[in-house]
């Protein structure tokens, strides 16, 4: 047994609970994670821990009948919010833990995986929960930012713009600096260098959203006393100054849906414009080749679960077919 899993032995019996959060970082280092994944599955990790510390299991001798309780438990309405966690949360999460065993029996602190065989929950693949919307509330929305926000302050409206037009994640919108702006090939650009699975992406910014990222950054020129060229750092800031977090995004997203007057306004979330963006682009023929690099998709299966409208219809083959057969 190497060092590192006497260390995270000793950690886990002896319930040194900081020496557990120290190898759990470990194991994360030994990953190319992005930021936002290493935050999930640290917490992922650290449920499991806590479950099994309030039932006296040590997890280095945790079977698969108690990953798989830990399932069951996860499956139960939670007592904040009085809902169940949704299956692809619960499998991302025995995932998590499975990857940390994984690890583990590599360094010899276990014999086996016990989460490897646990019973996860099913997933469909081609359904995501992510509420979406279309091209009317997309519009209503960026009036509604135009407006102007309390707590997000002038960057509500560039924020919308980049969302809205660009598809962004989340995560990448709060990580951007101003110096991730440039130019390339007769375009405005937009450097993303954070992205799920440590994918970098230069995006070419729409005018409409090159022109209100130009009007936010002379108004913080202006208010800053400092020129465009001379800002760096943190490219959308709070009301308050400091860098914008996904957690703000999150709550305007939702007072700008219920501005827009959206009835599902507490449905929305950051993400609800990512498949919104990619249903407008597939509706305007985009190829799903192109829409799946501008989304940093590993998988087109992913992209296509994105689109809003696949189920549409209109857009039954079977017209294409019968069109063609009826003219011959």
């Amino acid at each position: 047994m190497t060092d590192l899993a006497t260390f995270a032995t000793r950690a886990v019996v002896a319930g040194e609970q900081d020496a557990l959060k120290d190898f759990t970082e470990r194991w994360l280092t030994n990953r190319r994670l992005s930021e936002h994944t290493r935050t999930a599955y640290r917490r992922d990790v650290g449920m499991w821990a806590t479950w099994c510390a309030q039932r006296g299991i040590n997890p280095l001798q945790a079977t698969f009948l108690d990953v798989n309780a830990w399932g069951r438990h996860l499956e139960q309405p939670n007592e904040r919010t009085g809902r169940p966690a949704a299956p692809a949360t619960v499998a991302r999460r025995m995932s998590a833990v499975s990857s940390w065993y994984d690890f583990l029996a590599k360094l010899g602190a276990v014999a086996a995986n016990p989460a490897a065989v646990a019973d996860r929950p099913y997933v469909d693949r081609d359904h995501s929960p992510t509420q979406g919307f279309g091209i009317t509330d997309a519009a209503a929305m960026l009036t509604a930012a135009a407006a102007g926000d309390r707590w997000i302050g002038a960057a509500g409206l560039a924020i919308t713009a980049v969302l809205v037009d660009m598809g962004v994640r989340v995560s990448d919108l709060c990580g951007l600096d101003v110096e991730h702006l440039g130019h390339a090939d007769g375009h405005r650009t937009m450097q993303l260098l954070h992205m799920k699975g440590g994918k970098r992406r230069t995006r070419a910014m729409p005018p409409a959203v090159s022109k209100v990222i130009d009007g936010y950054l002379q108004h913080r020129s202006d208010r800053e006393q400092v020129s465009v060229d001379q800002m760096r750092g943190a490219l959308f800031l709070n009301a308050r100054g400091q860098r914008i977090g996904r957690h703000e995004v999150y709550r305007f997203v939702r007072r700008l849906a219920r501005a827009a007057g959206m009835p599902n306004w507490e449905k929305i979330s950051p993400h609800s414009f990512r498949h919104a963006w990619n249903t407008i682009a597939r509706q305007r023929n985009a190829d799903l080749e192109d829409r799946q690099h501008a989304l940093g998709h590993a998988d087109p299966r992913t992209t296509q679960r994105y689109d809003r409208n696949r189920d549409s219809l209109d857009r039954d083959p079977s017209f294409l077919v019968a069109a063609a057969t009826s003219a011959s």
